[in-house]
């Protein structure tokens, strides 16, 4: 009999255990949709995006952080995780007009919106196409910019045998995809994942929504370099030294295009740096968010 826990143990359960959080169901537009919440409505709004077939646990490590200070929502966006799965076309407008419906089911008109990989694009198509809507905005290895034949097949067919066979193994590889630090996918984040790709129906999503890792889709959503220089709202781009779907050079590139933009790079982590890097991830993520220096922050450059 032993007390100490097997090597590398996490769940998302210990992740929040010190945070106040609720999980629920919200009406945006006629999509039930499934939240995570910490903090209260008195606070500014933040709202938190997940990538391709992802889902709010990609933040569990972040709430707890956040919530003193912002009211903090992580969604599953439109067709992921538990929210409704229409059966539209799963491009970026689509994805904005479900977090536009969102802000405004939460009574709001505007928030700060941080997103990840395809939650980062969706962002950034907000702040260009509705830019009063978004107060500031965080990009982490965001998509939008770049489109690279090889990893964009790889992550389409990760997807679509995960969705299709939700094992334990697929689902692993697909998670671990993600990570620098394969280790970083626990036992408990596979089962989360594994138990939202098992829903009926789910695999029919999954193909619907691997429509942006198809070239001709994707560059008709992709961002331009004048949408990038128009964008108003205050913005840190966060990227990765081991970021699988592009290098900090091109994210380097999206902070250049956007006026007055902050970047850094996260070292030793992959896509997933508010998850594999959070303490990081929270110090300068939250100190951005407040308008505070970001001086001496590891990874923070001009």
């Amino acid at each position: 009999m032993t007390n100490v826990p097997p090597s590398g143990f996490s769940s998302i359960w210990s992740d929040l255990r010190n945070t106040a959080f609720k999980q629920d169901f919200l009406e945006a537009d006629g999509v039930r949709t499934r939240y995570l919440m910490a903090g209260d409505d008195t606070k500014p709004l933040l709202i938190l995006l997940h990538g391709v077939g992802g889902h709010a646990e990609a933040y569990s490590r972040n709430l707890g952080a956040h919530a003193p200070h912002f009211w903090t929502v992580a969604i599953d966006m439109v067709g992921h995780g538990w929210t409704e799965k229409p059966e539209i076309d799963y491009e970026i407008p689509d994805y904005g007009k479900h977090v536009l419906a969102v802000m405004r089911a939460l009574g709001r008109d505007s928030a700060m919106l941080s997103g990840e990989s395809l939650g980062g694009w969706v962002a950034t198509w907000l702040a260009v196409h509705h830019a009063q809507a978004v107060e500031k905005l965080v990009l982490n290895t965001a998509g939008g910019w770049t489109a690279h034949p090889e990893v964009m097949a790889r992550i389409k067919k990760l997807s679509i045998e995960a969705a299709l066979d939700p094992s334990w193994e697929r689902i692993r590889a697909r998670l671990e995809f993600l990570m620098y630090d394969k280790a970083s996918v626990s036992d408990d984040l596979v089962e989360t994942r594994r138990a939202i790709y098992a829903q009926p129906g789910f695999a029919d999503t999954m193909q619907r929504i691997m429509c942006l890792q198809d070239m001709n889709t994707r560059r008709r959503n992709m961002i331009t370099e004048a949408q990038y220089n128009a964008i108003k709202a205050p913005t840190l781009v966060i990227w990765t030294s081991h970021d699988p779907t592009a290098t900090p050079a091109e994210g380097l590139q999206i902070a250049k295009m956007i006026p007055g933009a902050r970047y850094m790079v996260i070292n030793e982590c992959g896509h997933w740096p508010q998850y594999e890097k959070a303490a990081v991830f929270n110090k300068a993520h939250i100190a951005f968010l407040r308008g505070e220096s970001l001086d001496g922050i590891e990874g923070m450059l001009s």
